[in-house]
């Protein structure tokens, strides 16, 4: 991973895959959106609202795959000090608070006519809503780090310490008694009928893409902004 450690290097890089990940994206979520909502039927026990998951399910996804982010970047922070790493741990934590608050919402409003409440103290929903938790917390964490202009081990520590959540999340409904529904979708197969099932994959494959050129556009603000404060300082110390 160093040879993206020069940023010009990267920003090389990361200019052309922001559109093409946006772009492709972007069509990906229509086409799953639109069969989902329109082409789809509905689920024999859940009727019109499993249409639900074609956002909850991405949502929860790269909520839990963006923590992941932040914990391998802050690894490489911590143990081989990446210059690009704070940036990209920074550059995620945001996108990720939103796909969780998004999982949550929508979890609430399928939990509504499914479970007959929106909201349980449920072990998968307690679990989400303690990562979105983490994620404002990281979100204040490295942003005083930012401000002081350190290399901050801190939000780092925290950022992988707080992975301990994913697993929890990710097992919850194998661990305890749990109104959600297990997992659907494994190494072993699906459960869910195929013509429900590829605008579901679409719609996370597009949705990803979409996460990852939102990151990659915060990667480059960060760094145009680190730029200029740089520039701003050696203008008031000459």
């Amino acid at each position: 991973m160093h040879i993206f450690a020069n940023p010009a290097r990267f920003l090389s890089i990361a200019r052309p895959l922001t559109s093409w990940f946006g772009w492709i994206g972007a069509v990906m979520i229509v086409v799953a959106l639109g069969a989902g909502l329109f082409i789809t039927p509905p689920d024999y026990l859940q009727g019109e609202s499993v249409r639900i998951m074609y956002v909850h399910v991405p949502a929860a996804w790269l909520g839990m795959a963006g923590w992941s982010g932040i914990a391998v970047s802050s690894l490489m922070q911590l143990i081989w000090r990446h210059p690009l790493a704070s940036v990209a741990a920074r550059a995620i934590a945001v996108p990720g608070a939103l796909f969780a608050a998004i999982c949550l919402v929508t979890g609430s409003l399928w939990g509504r006519p499914t479970w007959g409440t929106y909201w349980e103290w449920d072990g998968r929903l307690t679990s989400m809503l303690v990562l979105f938790f983490l994620y404002l917390a990281y979100i204040a964490l490295s942003s005083a780090g930012a401000e002081r202009g350190s290399n901050d081990r801190i939000s780092a520590i925290f950022g992988v310490v707080g992975a301990f959540n994913i697993p929890i999340i990710h097992y919850s409904v194998e661990w305890w008694r749990t109104l959600h529904q297990g997992q659907s979708i494994g190494l072993g197969g699906s459960k869910i009928d195929p013509s429900l099932l590829w605008p579901l994959l679409v719609s996370t494959l597009g949705f990803s893409l979409l996460f990852g050129a939102i990151v990659l556009m915060r990667m480059r603000a960060l760094l145009a902004q680190a730029k200029v404060e740089a520039r701003l300082k050696r203008m008031t110390a000459e």
